[in-house]
């Protein structure tokens, strides 16, 4: 009896979570299925390619049948897994939340072209959404390193809002996009500085730090655009010097997914590569190692010889040069002259995007790319449906992050030590 009891008690816990919203999406796309009418045209090229795909033309209710029956499947065996407590393997359960939710994005795309004049543009929109990603993976990355080093840096809207003018103004001045690529960072590292100076060395707490340096960079920033911009534009603030893409031979030309990861601009190409990076580095070197102690228990990492303080405020600095970087995409990037609050909140969208990856650079980077198309659907839909209203149209990004970091972030942990001063 002790010995069942004993077999009971380490059983799976259930939890009803996920095949419950594999239901739902399943009933959504019943109910797509069940109410549309009319064809849908899926155009699959891309200007940028000079290879020409044909649209595809086809009945939408058929597809959004297919895409049900997808869903419906997943959320059975998630459902069976759950009743019999039986646990899948993380590459199982990844794949499943990967084909419902592309499962249930295309049918929501395939029902609101269904009888449109319009075209939904699956490639353009991949395309736009990695534009919108790139400074919110910059900002999330820069979370990554400040808060598993100890150190809560709100101060990210603030890091893209100097980034964005910084680089701009150098581009302007030196006549060179490259110059703004340079600029940028540092001036994200110079406000992650401040930040380093008044939480490290001096005890502040690091949240109003992080929101005061908010507000010195937005007070900044209107100041000069009004000032030194506006009184000379073509100087200081000018879309001439914007960065071109790079294209890459023969992989751009890949159709749906060439011209999205293969033909972008250098910043597009640096956030690859510091993803990797921040991926490797920060589980797998020894820097990454005193990173995440001086987070996680900086009292024991101060025994085996490691300045904790210095490492906090070295690697909020970078952290913030990330965040830089990231503002540079909102000028540079995407050919725009700087204007008063340009990063318009994405800071603290990279924050959620952060905490939904569960500090992780991978995961942030995922939820970073959710959060992105949301807002590429959300442009693509005025054009393949003119009578949706356009405040609710507005509304479907933040929508998606709050459900998403509301019923998903699960059990996650915070490195335990942020935002607590260390003192020895």
């Amino acid at each position: 009896m002790s010995e069942a009891r004993t077999m009971e008690d380490i059983q799976v816990k259930r939890s009803w979570k996920m095949p419950v919203v594999y239901a739902l999406a399943a009933l959504l796309l019943g109910l797509f299925a069940l109410t549309a009418r009319g064809d849908v045209t899926l155009r699959l090229n891309d200007k940028s390619q000079s290879l020409d795909i044909p649209d595809i033309v086809a009945a939408g209710t058929p597809i959004l049948c297919v895409l049900f029956v997808i869903n419906a499947v997943i959320a059975a065996w998630s459902a069976y897994s759950t009743f019999q407590r039986r646990t899948n393997t993380r590459a199982l359960e990844t794949t499943m939340m990967g084909a419902a939710g592309a499962a249930t994005v295309l049918g929501f795309l395939v029902f609101a072209g269904s009888g449109s004049n319009g075209a939904v543009t699956l490639t353009s929109t991949l395309v736009s959404t990695v534009a919108i990603s790139t400074p919110l993976i910059f900002g999330a990355l820069s979370g990554v390193v400040s808060e598993h080093v100890g150190v809560v840096n709100i101060a990210i809207e603030g890091d893209l809002l100097v980034g964005a003018f910084a680089g701009v103004m150098a581009a302007s001045f030196f006549r060179t996009p490259y110059a703004g690529v340079v600029a940028a960072p540092i001036a994200g590292a110079l406000l992650g500085s401040l930040l380093a100076l008044f939480s490290v060395k001096y005890g502040v707490d690091q949240i109003i730090v992080g929101v005061v340096l908010n507000v010195l960079a937005l007070g900044l920033t209107t100041f000069f655009y009004g000032t030194l911009m506006k009184d000379a534009p073509q100087d200081l603030n000018t879309n001439q010097f914007a960065l071109s893409a790079v294209k890459i031979p023969l992989l751009a030309e890949i159709p749906i997914i060439g011209p999205v990861f293969f033909n972008q601009t250098i910043l597009v190409y640096l956030m690859y590569a510091a993803v990797v990076a921040l991926t490797v580095f920060l589980y797998r070197s020894r820097w990454g190692l005193r990173l995440r102690a001086c987070g996680e228990h900086p009292r024991a990492a101060d025994t085996v010889g490691i300045n904790v303080n210095r490492t906090r405020a070295t690697n909020a600095i970078l952290g913030s040069a990330f965040a830089g970087l990231g503002g540079a995409f909102f000028t540079l990037g995407s050919g725009l002259s700087f204007t008063d609050n340009i990063s318009a909140g994405n800071g603290y969208i990279a924050l959620a995007a952060m905490i939904l990856g569960k500090w992780h650079p991978l995961g942030a980077m995922g939820a970073a790319i959710m959060f992105g198309f949301a807002q590429a659907v959300a442009r693509l839909l005025p054009n393949i449906e003119p009578s949706i209203p356009s405040d609710l149209v507005s509304m479907i990004p933040y929508v998606v992050t709050i459900i998403a970091v509301a019923g998903f972030v699960g059990k996650s942990r915070a490195p335990a030590a942020e935002n607590v001063p260390y003192v020895k």
